[in-house]
């Protein structure tokens, strides 16, 4: 059963972009929506995500996920989401594609390294930074800095978790530009790319962690929500070969996931009565989620994959090479000498330059930022394993 049609986002009554476009430019069959998507899959900062870590560094293993595969599995759930509760597709696409534009080199650990280095100069979120990249650092347009997005689309980036009561800087620069009505909730399409975020990495990191070695098949059935699962297939599959136990497994989490997204998300918005996209954004709590029951087992399972995988004994000495690596060359660029390439800086004084140091690292790659720091600085101490 879809949605009522008031509730989903329509291009014809987005409420623009912030520079108004001439529209003797070419423009095709595409909606105000669509074309968000494409500028953000042709944007440099999209291409980039193909050399930035998802759990494992980005150069070490041709089979695992890394930014860039990751927003398109996060684009295909939340687009069948979008589709099958009659809510904008494209718009979705948009919001799951760029989601992770922001990230530095090396996930979570090269943000926290970023953020202590450039702490005096307000620090570094990555999710502003996708902001920043959107709304003034790309610069592919004769008109305008950044890519010029849609309110709708702005808005799905700078809160697709929730309401934002204190805004990091960089969100704040682009909120100024343009009033995102940061103390709303956001769209069903952005809360429903926030949700697909979620599924997708509790279960293609399972698949990774499975790949690498780090965990295994044993303790994952510790986890009640795997081991029913894992039970259901053997039911449905005797005799299965484990390899392909493994990716069934996978497949139908991620179905039963969003099967429970869209009963619950149904329930939400027939008990709260909300029959437009304003009453949505009024609502004062989430609409797009789990139901309570799966929302415990979820939670469950990030706890494990936090214990075993992501803070795992294997991966805890790359993270803290990974954010050396990040420090080292903020230091560089700050105390060293190392000047920035020509047009990286934007505005006058000390916070400026620093804001422009931190935009440049945050744009490398994790290759990129390993080879800077052996030519700045000096070797580095990341396994050849994984």
């Amino acid at each position: 059963m879809k949605l009522a049609e008031t509730l989903a986002a329509h291009p014809s009554r987005s409420r623009g972009r912030r520079f108004a476009e001439p529209d003797s430019a070419p423009r095709g069959p595409r909606d105000a929506f669509q074309r968000d998507r494409d500028r953000i899959v042709h944007s440099v900062a999209f291409r980039r995500l193909r050399h930035k870590t998802q759990v494992f560094i980005a150069p070490d293993g041709d089979h695992f996920r890394v930014r860039l595969t990751h927003s398109i599995e996060v684009a295909q759930i939340g687009r069948t989401i979008a589709r099958v509760l009659g809510l904008n597709e494209d718009l979705t696409e948009a919001l799951c594609l760029a989601h992770d534009l922001g990230h530095p080199p090396f996930g979570h650990g090269g943000e926290d390294a970023l953020q202590r280095t450039m702490a005096d100069a307000g620090g570094f979120d990555h999710n502003a930074h996708t902001l920043r990249l959107v709304t003034c650092l790309e610069s592919v347009y004769p008109d305008f800095d950044g890519l010029n997005l849609t309110w709708e689309t702005l808005e799905g980036l700078a809160k697709h978790n929730g309401p934002v009561a204190s805004a990091p800087w960089a969100l704040e620069e682009a909120n100024a530009g343009f009033d995102l009505d940061l103390a709303s909730w956001p769209s069903l399409e952005a809360q429903v790319a926030a949700i697909a975020d979620d599924i997708a990495y509790d279960n293609h990191d399972i698949d990774d962690g499975l790949r690498s070695g780090i965990l295994t098949m044993a303790e994952l059935l510790d986890v009640p929500i795997v081991e029913r699962h894992w039970a259901a297939i053997a039911s449905r599959h005797p005799g299965l070969a484990p390899e392909r136990r493994q990716r069934a497994l996978v497949r139908d989490m991620i179905g039963t996931m969003v099967g429970d997204v869209l009963d619950e998300t149904r329930r939400r918005v027939a008990e709260a009565g909300v029959t437009t996209i304003d009453e949505v954004r009024a609502a004062g709590f989430q609409l797009v989620g789990f139901s309570p029951a799966f929302s415990a087992e979820e939670r469950e399972l990030k706890r494990f994959l936090y214990d075993r995988l992501y803070n795992s004994a294997a991966l805890t000495p790359i993270r803290i090479e990974a954010q050396r690596i990040v420090t080292d060359l903020a230091i560089a660029y700050r105390d060293g000498g190392v000047q920035l390439p020509p047009g990286w800086r934007r505005g006058e004084g000390e916070t400026a330059r620093l804001r422009g140091i931190a935009d440049f690292i945050a744009g490398m790659t994790d290759r990129f930022a390993i080879a800077r720091h052996e030519e700045l600085v000096g070797p580095v101490n990341l396994p050849d394993r994984f």
